[in-house]
């Protein structure tokens, strides 16, 4: 909530951050841009903000970007995270950051990277899920011993109690935050963050990937490389195949979609899916977790707007209610 409450003073001031914010991202990102020339090409026109979200907010000057990380970021493993993309062992992989840095507004960490041409929405037969997979399964493969350290853990686990939490902030008294709570409390201690072995040795994880994590660098049609490594580090590298298996689980990726994204993985070594023959054993938690996790931010995201759940969150939400039967689903290899 900002400061002063939701009325016209509070939004004032949240305005007011936000152009600060805007302001020193444009900073950072025009020195990222030429640091040994005055000006660029992009200097005759204004800068682009390519995203603004409370966990989030990035600019583009010209060749480069800059992010502004999310409030509370831990200066330790955030600047581990950052010598992490830059290491050679993840080149072709993670997209490697600029040298520059700054602070922003309340301590907020700013950070440089060059500009990659991301995944255009308005065409999703040329989704690269196939390179997405094998971008995976190199990190995967990734001696963490041969990393800068400590690795902090992935976050994949706190952003599902995240969601929850703010789903009972936002959306408590929806009809539906019943069942996503029930599906909640039927999810293993693994990863519900409560304890407990990873299935498999912990490898190096992304820990957020989606279709928007990904970027063609050099723009524009260099190869892809992942981006945003705010929620990397060490954990159960089946949680990074958690995403697209829950989607297709919920009937919101095409079977033959999904059967190239692992195929894709398993042929380049990703170790998340050690039986091919079996990837469930391994899957069917995580995508279970994310498919509480987005039913969660779906409630909560709803309610923000003041509107009903749509149909692409209500199939989220209807999976949800179906966690109970859906390992028996997933074995037999398609969605319900």
């Amino acid at each position: 909530m900002c400061p002063g409450g939701g009325g016209p003073a509070g939004a004032d001031t949240l305005g007011a951050v936000t152009a600060a914010l805007v302001r020193s991202l444009s900073r950072l990102a025009r020195t990222a841009a030429h640091p040994a020339a005055p000006a660029c090409p992009a200097c005759g026109s204004a800068d682009e903000t390519l995203a603004d979200r409370p966990d989030g907010t990035v600019v583009r000057h010209g060749d480069a970007v800059a992010k502004a990380h999310a409030p509370g970021t831990e200066a330790g493993p955030h600047a581990v995270r950052l010598a992490v993309a830059g290491h050679p062992a993840l080149a072709g992989v993670l997209l490697a950051p600029l040298p520059e840095r700054a602070t922003g507004p309340a301590g907020r960490p700013l950070s440089a990277w060059p500009y990659g041409r991301p995944v255009d929405p308005a065409d999703p037969e040329a989704a690269p899920w196939e390179q997405a997979a094998v971008l995976l399964a190199r990190m995967h493969r990734v001696d963490p011993g041969v990393l800068p350290g400590p690795l902090p853990p992935m976050r994949g686990p706190l952003k599902l109690a995240a969601a929850l939490a703010r789903m009972e902030r936002e959306a408590g008294g929806h009809p539906a935050a019943a069942e996503v709570r029930r599906a909640w409390r039927g999810l293993p201690g693994t990863v519900r963050g409560a304890g407990g072995r990873a299935p498999v040795p912990a490898a190096l994880c992304h820990g957020d990937l989606h279709l928007g994590q990904l970027v063609r660098h050099p723009a524009p049609d260099g190869p892809w490389v992942l981006i945003d490594v705010d929620d990397l580090g060490l954990g159960d590298p089946a949680w990074d195949l958690a995403r697209p298996a829950a989607w297709f689980a919920a009937g919101l990726l095409a079977p033959d979609v999904w059967l190239r994204f692992l195929g894709a993985y398993t042929d380049a070594g990703g170790p998340a899916v050690p039986d091919p023959a079996d990837p469930w054993r391994t899957l069917d938690a995580p995508a279970r977790a994310l498919t509480v996790q987005t039913a969660a931010l779906a409630l909560a995201r709803a309610a923000a707007a003041g509107r009903e759940p749509d149909e692409v969150e209500r199939a989220v939400l209807d999976a949800c209610t179906r966690i109970g039967t859906l390992a028996p689903e997933l074995e037999r290899g398609a969605p319900s």
